[in-house]
């Protein structure tokens, strides 16, 4: 399984319990950060670009561990908020990743998210896996801030809900833990603020994911 995040923290808001389940059963999952998410605090007087290039994949590494999940994940280094402009070199970068290992098959943000950066990653990953040949599976995350269960925009014909147990819950909470710098105000100042404030975290500790298939 190799699991696409456009930002480091998107693989596990969007499916982190599946993946526990995952990893607990044996599967090779693979996870590729599209961009180091060095954008997420422009104006902060507490951290820089580069700072945040180099904390935000280490929080990955530790928040996958959390899920049973060893290893960094591979990182493409696009640049934050630009994915779209390089969507065809990102298509192309993915190739040998999903034909590394027969029988793998893809899992990337919903093309319709409503964020450029998950809508470029899900068009390069849909391009890349039908290259290879191998099938892809699609997971919201922005989806949540602004749909309801009667949108038109969402496919929920396609929709495939994932019932969690306990300990796969448990094991997202503290995986979501590992995001210090989004989850908790860096300074008093406004561009320090959370990323992910305690109301739209609760819209990911839920008992149950939802992909599109």
């Amino acid at each position: 399984m190799v699991v696409v995040a456009p930002h480091p923290d998107d693989e596990v808001l969007g499916v982190g319990g599946l993946l526990s389940l995952a990893a607990a059963a044996g599967v090779d999952v693979r996870v590729v950060a599209v961009t180091d998410g060095d954008g997420s605090h422009p104006g902060s007087p507490t951290v820089t670009a580069e700072d945040l290039r180099a904390l935000r994949p280490i929080e990955s590494e530790r928040a996958l561990a959390e899920l049973g999940i060893a290893g960094p994940p591979t990182r493409l280094q696009f640049t934050d908020g630009e994915v779209e402009r390089h969507e065809d070199a990102l298509a192309r970068a993915l190739v040998p990743l999903l034909d590394a290992t027969p029988g793998t098959w893809c899992l990337t943000p919903w093309r319709g998210d409503g964020h450029p950066d998950h809508e470029a990653t899900a068009r390069a990953c849909l391009t890349a896996a039908g290259v290879v040949g191998i099938p892809v599976v699609e997971y919201p995350i922005w989806m949540w801030h602004w749909a309801t269960p009667e949108h038109p925009a969402v496919p929920w014909s396609r929709s495939r809900r994932i019932d969690l147990p306990a300990h796969a819950v448990e094991a997202k909470r503290a995986s979501i833990e590992r995001f210090e710098s989004q989850i908790r105000p860096l300074s008093d100042h406004p561009a320090d603020r959370a990323v992910l404030p305690p109301h739209i975290l609760t819209r990911y500790r839920r008992p149950f994911e939802v992909v599109f298939a």
